[in-house]
């Protein structure tokens, strides 16, 4: 945390924090308002003067999912284990869309409020962390896409969806964790922005979004269980389709994603000196 000291009754010093440091909780509450304007400001303008307005949420991931299931369901026929296509794309596709969005925002975030850096001072925090929370809405949006396939393809909830909410706190927590790290690289490296596009296609063919992980050879499986997007794909299909618990991606995912997370925070913090020096 930054630490203040008073040397007057009229003028308050703030200073650096020194070291590495994990989040600061009690300086974010401190700053809410400004935490709750600055998300519901992202929820706004994404869809402002926009025709359509919010059914885009919508839109975005059905196109995505109708060319999926054209494209490897019925052309390549990749293999599903009896599951019909299209709704072993959406629930892979809507988790991996809001990742993806959150992650590419994110890591813009300290970039395009460069103005408001310099000019007062708030948590620097509170920037890569508000596409995390903006994006919750186009996703809990999109969650009427799976809902109405599951409805349509009459399949029956098992005692897997208990943990869907571990399953969505994963899906935030990789997204917190890169952006970041990336957002405290691009304050510095501007080439990130350029990077992005190309990082997150990479990130979409290597997690199971097109294929099932079961796929992938018995021999490189820990490897793979390493990527945390494998454990939020996988575990959102046990979650909303009743497939087995995949515990063999989840755990190594979960550990994977609290290294990415805490690395992230302890980066960004001490990173955060110099974001108005080198803007």
């Amino acid at each position: 945390m930054n630490r203040s000291r008073s040397i007057s009754d009229s003028v308050t010093v703030v200073e650096p924090a020194s070291g590495w440091q994990i989040i600061n909780f009690k300086e974010l509450k401190q700053y809410s308002d400004l935490f709750y304007f600055m998300v519901w400001r992202d929820i706004k303008v994404l869809y402002a003067q926009t025709v359509l307005g919010f059914s885009w949420a919508i839109l975005q991931p059905l196109i995505q999912i109708i060319l999926f299931t054209i494209i490897f369901g019925k052309v390549a026929r990749i293999s599903t284990e009896g599951i019909p296509y299209i709704l072993f794309s959406s629930v892979a596709i809507i988790p991996w869309t809001y990742m993806s969005q959150a992650m590419a925002q994110s890591s813009q975030s300290l970039v395009g409020g460069q103005n408001m850096l310099g000019k007062i001072y708030f948590p620097r925090l509170i920037f890569p962390i508000t596409p995390i929370l903006a994006k919750l809405v186009d996703f809990g949006i999109s969650l009427v896409i799976i809902l109405g396939l599951i409805i349509y393809y009459s399949v029956q909830p098992t005692w897997n969806l208990l943990f869907f909410p571990v399953l969505i706190l994963l899906m935030m927590s990789i997204a917190a964790g890169a952006g970041l790290w990336l957002s405290a690289l691009a304050i510095r490296f501007r080439d990130v922005r350029h990077a992005m596009n190309f990082i997150l296609r990479m990130l979409m063919y290597s997690a199971p979004i097109v294929y099932s992980a079961s796929s992938i050879p018995e021999a490189y499986r820990f490897i793979y269980s390493l990527n945390p997007i494998v454990a939020v794909i996988e575990g959102f299909r046990a979650c909303l389709l009743g497939t087995p618990m995949p515990w063999q991606y989840v755990w190594p995912g979960l550990t994977t994603a609290a290294i990415l997370l805490i690395s992230g925070a302890l980066y960004f913090k001490r990173m955060e000196r110099i974001f108005v020096d080198v803007i």
